[in-house]
């Protein structure tokens, strides 16, 4: 029975529309093996299949090699070079031929086949520059570049450097490295090892930092650092000429913590820019900053900086214990590196200060605490952090402490309200209409009488929308970001309303949370009332005032339950200790003799008291000048 034409049609269509894999796959497919295509001329099946084989092969070889440099030496001192040379060519080239055939076997029993960094130095410049040309896969790699040059020094001497084009500076290279060694390297020069290498570093290299470097992977961090490394033929070590030079944003003004009188300097993208910055702010002789690689692979520097006379030395010992122990490897952020050290992870609360403002940095280090840089990350960490740290701004000691213990309320009150408003509202209307005044719940039920949607579903929406709108805006190229307040305002203001959608006093609700959220000067600490607002709202949705109350409770334990590298979270509330007077509120400058006691910092004093020593002393009179 054949088909109607209705089914013929319907058959074309899904030939037409609905996809077919084809009948067999195709033959470019991405596979998932470590087979990386490259032939591995070291491994063991390449030589010989006994160990008394190979042994013998290469007795073999070195025999006959001895044999040749002893005919080769004869025949240059007798002269015969013109009749036997041809011949002693020839078994040099058998020699060479034989070598290449054996090597396999040699680096079969090589122990640092496998790991290359691990491999030291040799003294042998060209086994150095084939080392490099194997970690650095040379020659399809660009921007490495291998310098060979000869010392004209008595006997001349080959070098190699080692540099990467585009992080180190060339003038530099140029001026302080090749110039020295090629034009001024007059004179007698060690035969080689320590001595070679200590004359070279004191006499020839004008450098501000020259280091030696006994393995490869020192050479690798070198280079990958915008060092230039200088091998040396017959020297055991290379040397490491600071020459960092590439292309960095200067400092700017903070984007996410601007201030009215604070300084208004930032961190930039530049390690030792950043500790310069915090340096010149606290200039300290027992300031210390040690650098700790971080990144298996990448090798970032990760600065540890503190007070080494006012730090716990155990904060400081743990805060370089935990990132020394991370084991990633790549970590590029300071925000990266931070979850790998914090100690829980389950709540999204920050648990150390982020800040791009060296000022903090500087008062905070003074204070005890501890601060973590990471190369290429322009916001330094500092820890521990306690939940009240997050409330302060960087220019709180700058005004009066009425004004400052005004605006730390605020801010907590503001956090308050962003993260409860939503659900103490749905709490009220949908389980407890009996305490809101007769008025008040007049006009909210007036206000909602053409909306269909429930309150809930009307706050979890405009709530979706605020956070699409803010999200956009952040991520929006800044040439467009007057188009999504625009857009924001539309969604967000009368249209929605007109449109029977949302009623009046949920977008002044949603407009008060927003604002309310905008003024916690962490952003993570934003985010984390942000996220709870929504678990209670929807608390509040299934209970009430029973939800809401259970939700902060649970808060109120976890928040209780948590340390920031070792030191509660919630001191001086719980456990409670003494607060002194710049946790929760502010005192005066004056009165602050003490540092934060759950630091215990080694110097617990602050300044003087009384600090104010001026008011003890009788001001000069105008006959006793």
């Amino acid at each position: 029975m054949e088909d109607n034409s209705l089914f013929k049609i319907g058959r074309l269509l899904r030939r037409l529309f609905v996809y077919r894999p084809p009948a067999e796959p195709s033959r470019f497919v991405l596979g998932e093996g470590f087979d990386d295509g490259r032939e591995d001329g070291a491994k063991t099946e390449d030589g010989l299949q006994s160990a008394g084989g190979e042994l013998e092969a290469l007795i073999r070889f070195g025999r006959r090699l001895e044999i040749t440099i002893v005919k080769t030496k004869a025949a240059l001192e007798a002269g015969e070079w013109a009749d036997k040379g041809g011949v002693l060519a020839a078994e040099c080239a058998a020699l060479e031929e034989q070598w290449t055939a054996l090597r396999p076997i040699l680096l079969s029993y090589d122990t640092y086949a496998d790991n290359m960094a691990e491999r030291p130095v040799s003294t042998s410049l060209e086994e150095n520059r084939k080392i490099i040309e194997v970690l650095y896969s040379l020659p399809a790699n660009k921007d490495v570049v291998l310098r060979h040059i000869t010392l004209g020094t008595e006997p001349p001497l080959k070098a190699t450097l080692v540099f990467l084009e585009g992080l180190t500076n060339g003038n530099f290279i140029t001026l302080g490295i090749l110039q020295p060694l090629m034009l001024l390297a007059g004179g007698r020069r060690q035969t080689g090892g320590e001595g070679l290498l200590k004359q070279i570093s004191e006499e020839l290299l004008p450098g501000t930092q020259v280091k030696q470097a006994g393995t490869f992977r020192e050479v690798q961090s070198g280079v990958n650092s915008g060092d230039t490394v200088i091998f040396f033929d017959g020297a055991s070590e290379a040397l490491l000429v600071e020459t960092k030079g590439w292309e960095h944003r200067g400092v700017g003004r903070p984007m996410t913590e601007q201030s009215i009188r604070g300084s208004q300097a930032a961190f930039s993208e530049n390690l030792r820019v950043n500790t310069g910055l915090v340096r010149s702010m606290l200039r300290a002789t027992d300031l210390v900053t040690e650098l700790i690689p971080i990144g298996a692979r990448t090798r970032m520097n990760c600065a540890v900086m503190y007070l080494e006379s006012v730090a716990s030395p155990k904060l400081v010992a743990e805060v370089k214990r935990r990132i020394s122990k991370v084991d990633s490897d790549y970590l590029n952020d300071s925000g990266h590196l931070e979850q790998f050290i914090e100690d829980r992870f389950v709540l999204p609360l920050p648990q150390s200060l982020s800040t791009e403002r060296p000022d903090r940095v500087a008062a905070h280090l003074a204070e005890g605490r501890v601060a973590i840089i990471v190369e290429g990350s322009p916001f330094a960490l500092v820890a521990p952090a306690l939940f009240f740290t997050f409330f302060h701004s960087g220019e709180d000691f700058s005004l009066q402490p009425a004004a400052a213990n005004f605006l730390r309320f605020l801010r907590l009150f503001g956090t308050l309200l962003s993260t409860v408003l939503p659900g103490l509202y749905i709490a009220l209307t949908y389980f407890h209409q009996e305490a809101l005044p007769t008025e008040l719940a007049l006009a909210i039920a007036a206000a909602r009488e053409e909306v269909p949607f429930p309150a809930w579903f009307e706050i979890f929406m405009m709530e979706v929308s605020f956070e699409l709108i803010r999200e956009a805006g952040v991520r929006i190229p800044g040439v467009l970001g007057s188009t999504i307040g625009i857009v924001g305002a539309i969604i967000l203001g009368q249209a929605a309303v007109a449109a029977r959608i949302v009623s009046p006093i949920i977008v002044i609700l949603v407009a008060i949370t927003g604002l309310a959220s905008s003024i916690i000067p962490e952003f993570r600490m934003a985010f984390f009332a942000r996220l709870s607002r929504f678990g209670l709202l929807l608390a509040s949705v299934a209970m009430g005032l029973v939800g809401l109350a259970s939700g902060l409770l649970v808060m109120t334990v976890a928040l209780c339950s948590m340390k920031s590298f070792g030191v509660p979270y919630m001191v001086p509330i719980a456990p409670r200790t003494v607060a002194g007077l710049d946790v929760v509120t502010r005192g005066a400058v004056w009165r602050r003799e003490r540092r934060p006691d759950p630091l215990n910092p080694l110097d617990p004093s602050r300044q003087a008291q009384p600090s104010r020593v001026w008011e003890q002393e009788q001001p000069e009179r105008e006959g006793e000048r």
